[in-house]
């Protein structure tokens, strides 16, 4: 099964058993069988036959507006339902002290990602010490917070001085010190924004095939319009596959200012930028990595699914949870 994107205007029609999405230039068939989750980008009209045939099939569809923001999921009724597992989920969020200890775990692996992405890159030739230093000495207080809101605030000050250096890591890139989510106001913001939508999307897509429910996190508190899980654990894989992802396209040339629009203070991708940009994400998340601890080859993907598993053993008591954490 593979992610599908469907980028032109046009519509979403079944016949049969089969999807099929239907331009001014070409009718394309997608085979139901094959989808693993699919990602409508261009204006797109379906009908409620369509979003049945989808939701009976158990694919998630991921919707975007006219400019390249997340807007919202279709997500099927879930089928692998265990009441034992979302009881003892809700347990942890609702007990303190289990609540603090996973938030710390999901922040200890992602600041552990965020260092070693620049330790790689000062092993390059960047001047990257003095904040590896000082997120170093963060990382060290994160099992010392005491509440979520304290976490939220050493993770917060982890973010600022890892963004503070990414134009030591670009090259040549329009200067950058600091995140700016709506709107984002320049390339490099405008890059992040898309690119963890990505992320925070291709975490729900596998948290649908687990037991976990996906509005019920630990880190980020519940909402009633998110699906807070995926934040919680899409923190762990943003700087592996997204970061990494924007550091390589714009470093080698693949992606540069000529890719992007900007209006009114707004800045975006370009439908060329974007097409870029997923060309290389959907080939960055079936690359395959040999796991430590099984001793698996998995596929990024397979290594988020493979953290909600980890995190279900967790919750039920089978085995202590520990992020993931690069090594390379």
């Amino acid at each position: 099964m593979r992610t599908y994107y469907v980028m032109n205007n046009g519509t979403l029609l079944r016949e049969g058993n089969t999807l099929y999405v239907k331009t001014e230039e070409k009718k394309k068939a997608i085979p139901i069988e094959d989808i693993h989750d699919l990602y409508v980008m261009g204006e797109v009209t379906l009908n409620s036959k369509v979003i049945n045939f989808l939701a009976q099939n158990g694919k998630v569809v991921h919707f975007f507006n006219y400019y390249g923001f997340y807007s919202s999921s279709l997500y099927p009724r879930e089928t692998l339902v265990s009441g034992h597992v979302k009881v003892r989920q809700a347990e942890h969020y609702l007990n303190r002290r289990k609540r603090l200890k996973l938030a710390q775990l999901f922040v200890d692996g992602a600041a552990t990602n965020i260092r070693r992405t620049l330790l790689y890159y000062q092993s390059r030739g960047r001047e990257l010490g003095s904040v590896i230093e000082s997120i170093e000495k963060e990382i060290a207080s994160i099992y010392e917070s005491g509440a979520v809101d304290q976490l939220m605030g050493i993770e917060g000050r982890i973010r600022s001085a890892y963004y503070s250096c990414w134009n030591e890591i670009l090259k040549e890139a329009p200067s950058f010190d600091k995140r700016k989510k709506r709107p984002p106001d320049n390339e490099i913001n405008a890059l992040i924004s898309f690119g963890n939508s990505l992320m925070y999307t291709a975490t729900l897509s596998e948290i649908y095939f687990t037991q976990l429910d996906p509005t019920i996190s630990f880190l980020h508190e519940p909402g009633t319009r998110r699906f807070s899980l995926s934040l919680d654990i899409s923190e762990i894989f943003k700087p592996l596959i997204i970061d990494r992802m924007i550091f390589k396209l714009w470093n080698n040339g693949e992606i540069d200012t000529s890719d992007f629009t900007k209006k009114e203070g707004i800045c975006l991708l370009s439908d060329k930028g974007r097409m870029t940009l997923l060309k290389d994400y959907d080939e960055r998340m079936k690359t395959t990595i040999k796991h430590r601890k099984s001793g698996k080859h998995l596929t990024y993907r397979q290594l988020i699914r493979s953290e909600c598993y980890r995190l279900i053993k967790h919750i039920i008591g089978d085995e202590t949870y520990e992020p993931f954490k690069a090594w390379w």
